[in-house]
């Protein structure tokens, strides 16, 4: 299936169990636009024996990896996907052995394990409603592309054996609205919060704009500053720099939709 049998206001009226349902049928598209007004998470699945050192990474590092929830070994569902199934209802996975990509399946049902621990990390995706109820555009909606992603020379807190770069996400923002995201987005710090950078890519070792590391590049329209956000892909950078024997997470871009509200973490 092609994202473009879905229009972009269809793919937004959807229910977070119909868009599962829809990912458990073998759809995979990034997930940008679907299913407003809900939240959507990264994942980390990792092997038992590795979770504490996954919980302290994240705890060392709440703006890339505020965790929303995680479910215990072999577990496959939970109050954020009820009546879901981890193993299915994202529309496109990551397997690393050993720090090496060998697999991007669509369902984990071949690599699935009873002592894997699910990790489920906030998604920037979920205050896009909010900025675009500002009128603040998403370039990556507008030109039907996912949201571009990029290693930068920050590092983040190492735990245990975890370690490795920060990970942002980039969207153009137009100048005079800079400001109203900073203040839109930092309600929302259970998915990444305020900016971590505004303007110059260089300063936090971003070559090119044009090269992102995961996702797809946007072009910059007119009168735009790059804004860059914590993203929740971090673990996995963290995962191939530090090369555990196994480790699962999220394509970039093709998140689990959850059945939280946005609002649910948004403060006052």
């Amino acid at each position: 299936m092609s994202t473009h049998q879905l229009s972009a206001a269809e793919r937004a009226a959807l229910k977070p169990s119909e868009a599962r349902a829809l990912f458990r049928t073998g759809f995979s598209a990034p997930t940008a636009g679907f299913s407003a007004g809900y939240a959507q998470a990264n994942l980390l699945i990792v092997p038992r024996n590795l979770a504490f050192e996954v919980l302290l990474f994240a705890q060392r590092n709440p703006k890339s990896c505020p965790v929303l929830g995680v479910l215990d070994a072999g577990e496959t569902t939970g109050e954020l996907l009820v009546g879901g199934d981890i193993r299915s209802d994202v529309p496109k996975y990551v397997v690393y052995e050993n720090g090496v990509k060998v697999d991007e399946p669509l369902d984990l049902f071949e690599h699935w394990r009873e002592d894997l621990v699910t990790f489920m990390v906030g998604c920037s995706f979920t205050f896009e409603t909010a900025l675009m109820e500002h009128g603040i555009g998403m370039a990556h909606i507008d030109q039907g592309v996912n949201v571009p992603m990029y290693q930068t020379n920050v590092r983040s807190n190492a735990a245990g054996s975890l370690g490795g770069p920060m990970v942002v996400s980039m969207r153009p923002i137009p100048a005079s609205q800079v400001a109203d995201a900073v203040r839109i987005t930092s309600r929302y710090p259970a998915v990444h919060g305020a900016p971590v950078h505004i303007g110059n890519p260089q300063e936090i070792g971003i070559a090119d704009l044009a090269s992102p590391d995961y996702g797809d590049p946007v072009s910059l329209p007119e009168g735009t500053i790059p804004v860059f956000w914590a993203c929740g892909v971090t673990p996995q950078a963290a995962v191939m720099e530090s090369r555990p024997a196994l480790a699962i997470g999220h394509a970039p871009g093709h998140m689990l939709i959850t059945d939280a509200r946005d609002s649910h973490y948004q403060m006052p």
